[in-house]
């Protein structure tokens, strides 16, 4: 299998250019291991769709998959025009939560970022009670489940212990993505993640946008206006638009190509 290691704000991928495979569950936890596999936070197939430019699926490192990934769309975008399967600087990607409009800002003939338009938030239930000081959260649907905390302190949060506790809680069926959120300023979150099926993760894209969502629900930041969530990997630039129309932009960068023994 030939495949190509990406990686946005350090939340990495392999890309494989391939329709899936059967027997993806165990190929994609064995592709995963960073230590008897390559290595990485989950696999995307990318493959011809009929209704866009691309699709995309992706599996986490479990080999659960997952219907939509922020930091992996911006990497099948380079992937796609970087390879010279797609050849313009606005292209479509069809995922499982939807067809999804892609914008690249390229530096000398490369990608070098890119802008999504993500669609709406959707806003599930808006306090959802953890106890331990953790308090009230929001659930967020942004094409996949998010449920955000904001904190005061958001380095001091013992990611570790309440992630995959909150994941695993039997109120979210199929577990649920968890955000730590820490207000800087208007335009500016500090955020950390716990990603479903992956666990702690240095970028969550989907999640970066939920987190800006709930921060202009909660009146913490503006509409309409750039919100930079810091990530452990970096910076992505979230703005909610009109409609809670979300639009995510950040880097995409390739690491390196191989072929690895089935």
């Amino acid at each position: 299998m030939r495949f190509t290691k990406m990686q946005g704000l350090g939340n990495d991928f392999m890309l494989v250019r391939s329709q899936v495979p059967g027997d993806v569950s165990p190929l994609c936890r064995r592709l995963c291991d960073r230590h008897f596999g390559i290595g990485a936070d989950g696999v995307i197939f990318v493959s011809p769709s009929r209704v866009a430019d691309g699709s995309m699926r992706i599996f986490n490192a479990d080999g659960s998959e997952a219907k939509m990934c922020g930091n992996g769309i911006r990497c099948v975008g380079k992937y796609l025009h970087d390879k010279g399967l797609i050849q313009k600087d606005r292209l479509t990607v069809e995922t499982l939560s939807g067809v999804k409009a892609l914008a690249l800002k390229l530096e000398d003939g490369q990608v070098a970022s890119v802008s999504v338009d993500m669609g709406p938030a959707v806003l599930k239930q808006e306090n959802v009670y953890y106890p331990a000081g953790i308090g009230f959260g929001a659930l967020i649907s942004v094409g996949n489940p998010h449920l955000v905390f904001f904190t005061e302190a958001v380095e001091d949060v013992p990611l570790y212990l309440w992630g995959p506790r909150i994941e695993a809680d039997e109120r979210f069926a199929g577990g649920v993505n968890v955000e730590f959120v820490q207000t800087l300023a208007l335009d500016k979150l500090r955020m950390r993640v716990w990603e479903r099926g992956c666990g702690i993760t240095m970028a969550c894209g989907t999640g970066a946008c939920a987190s800006a969502f709930a921060a202009v629900k909660a009146g913490l930041c503006s509409r309409e206006k750039p919100v930079e969530v810091v990530l452990d990997g970096g910076s992505l630039f979230v703005t909610v638009g009109a409609g809670d129309n979300l639009f995510m932009e950040g880097p995409a960068v390739t690491v390196f190509e191989g072929e690895i023994a089935l």
